[in-house]
């Protein structure tokens, strides 16, 4: 068995990895690369052929996850794509729609060259390739063993991140010697609206995590509900509107759910909410789908007649012409809208109307990746150009980490020490480079072996890192010249020998 890291390592998005096992080749995850990393990376090429690709596992729709199967299939891929149920009928809606963005932002770029007198651009694949590419999607329940090969059998377990999200069980066996490798995909925050908390594992010996919030903390989420519900009261005693930009999959229904408690009780009675995307309007009917995937909160809810994604003055806006009319109203209204970093969609037409306005508040509900509009906005930026225009930056700014579908540097240690011994090693991925180093840190202090991974890395389970050996004479000679130390020398040669040790 070999792996081999492309997407996601030594950045948090476009997740790839390439495990090989005998003469097959499985990919866990084929997502597409955002902000930076889309600009850095790019997404048009592979680091592979796509026709020797056999199986993907895919972990969860997120189009950091899945975004580039179809590219992947318009590419030559005709093998089988495994998930979980609820991630094949979520693709199904997402990765349309994302093709359709796609070609909409072509034609936007060919238009431009044309009165260049450029050559046009292709899209990257359309919604008609995405929705071919689903052809190869096999649906699978949580919890069951599943025999791709001889020689892999796998099991989706309940990753509480979105509906449908899995952690990866893969049970490799080879020259009569069986290990257990877990992909966690991305783990859930505990205690988030709708979703059960991630599944406990109860061994492995080798773990590829993700590290997103690994140097960070959320706040409790009780009080981020109470914040949610303070700044949008705030908001329309100023006479503004709030404007939230929310994943159209996961975070738009987890925000709905709290809204629900509050919208309908009499602290925020009369709000109008519009979710306004169509594909945030498909994947909420995905969500009633899976009552069978709800924590135990919102199943009591169901249990007494109260739909937790709809209330009354939620209204879905799908025509462009409807979303267009929101732009006209100037205070009272909560206007959830897509892309969540702000980088398409209809949310850069709500910006633009409502960001320069310091009557209105803007609230951040999810990660924002470096070089999106999204992050340039939390960070503080006075003016952002939208559509070509420079928008003044004067409207409160929040952002609510509490409701966040990442689990924090906590959630990550607590879910890792569940275990019921340590791993041989966890790797580090789908992080910043800040976030993978404290959390590494973290790791070796509390006993665990950890690899940072790099793009084009390879790990061999049960082989020695390539520095081993260096690192090794490092460390005995070190170790030779102690008894002609001071203590306070001796004190450093620790710290030395220390460092040394995690290069391994």
């Amino acid at each position: 068995m070999k792996i081999e890291f492309y997407g996601a390592a030594g950045c948090v998005t476009g997740s790839c990895h390439l495990l090989k096992i005998g003469e097959k080749n499985i990919l866990l995850d084929c997502g597409m690369y955002q902000g930076k990393d889309e600009k850095e990376r790019g997404n048009e090429t592979f680091n592979f052929n796509p026709k020797d690709i056999d199986f993907i596992i895919l972990s969860h729709a997120h189009i950091d996850h899945s975004g580039r199967i179809p590219l992947l299939y318009k590419q030559g891929f005709k093998g089988t794509v495994v998930c979980t149920e609820g991630t094949l009928d979520l693709c199904s809606v997402m990765l349309a729609d994302s093709g359709h963005i796609l070609e909409f932002e072509s034609e936007w770029r060919n238009r431009k060259k044309t009165r260049q007198g450029l050559e046009p651009v292709e899209p990257l694949y359309t919604s008609k390739i995405a929705q071919l590419s689903m052809y190869l999607f096999q649906g699978y329940p949580y919890d069951q063993w599943i025999e791709l090969f001889d020689g892999l059998k796998i099991r989706f377990r309940d990753a509480g991140h979105l509906l449908g999200s899995a952690i990866i069980e893969m049970l490799v066996s080879e020259d009569n010697k069986q290990t257990k490798l877990v992909y966690t995909g991305d783990l859930g925050n505990k205690n988030i609206p709708i979703l059960k908390d991630p599944a406990i594992i109860d061994y492995a010996d080798y773990i590829i995590m993700e590290t997103t919030y690994g140097n960070r903390f959320h706040t409790e989420l009780s009080s981020e509900l109470e914040s949610l519900a303070k700044i949008i009261k705030d908001t329309f005693k100023r006479g503004g509107n709030v404007i939230i930009p929310s994943f159209a999959v996961g975070r738009t229904q987890e925000v709905l759910y709290a809204l629900n408690k509050h919208v309908e009780g009499d602290i925020l009675k009369g709000a109008s909410v519009f979710v306004d995307s169509p594909l945030a309007a498909e994947s909420t009917s995905i969500f009633s789908k899976y009552h069978k995937y709800y924590d135990e909160e919102a199943t009591k809810l169901l249990d007494i007649g109260d739909d937790p994604l709809s209330f009354k003055g939620l209204t879905f806006t799908r025509s462009p012409e409807e979303s267009a009319k929101l732009n006209k109203i100037q205070s009272g209204a909560i206007i959830i809208s897509a892309s969540g970093m702000c980088d398409a969609g209809r949310i850069k037409h709500h910006l633009k109307h409502n960001l320069w306005r310091k009557e209105s508040s803007i609230i951040f509900v999810g990660y924002q990746a470096e070089g999106t509009l999204g992050r340039k906005i939390v960070e503080g930026a006075r003016k952002v150009k939208i559509f070509g225009e420079e928008i003044a930056v004067n409207a409160k700014i929040f952002n609510l980490h509490g409701l966040s579908g990442h689990a924090d540097q906590n959630g990550l240690i607590e879910w890792l020490e569940s275990l019921k011994a340590k791993p041989d090693k966890v790797l580090l991925v789908h992080g910043d480079t800040s976030a993978q180093e404290e959390f590494s840190e973290l790791l070796h202090l509390k006993g665990y072996s950890t690899l940072i991974t790099k793009p084009g890395d390879t790990f061999v389970p049960g082989a020695l890192s390539p520095k081993f050996s260096l690192v090794r004479n490092k460390i005995t000679a070190l170790i030779n010249s102690v008894e002609d130390l001071d203590v306070m020398d001796k004190n450093l040669l620790l710290e030395q020998i220390r460092d040394a040790i995690k290069n391994i």
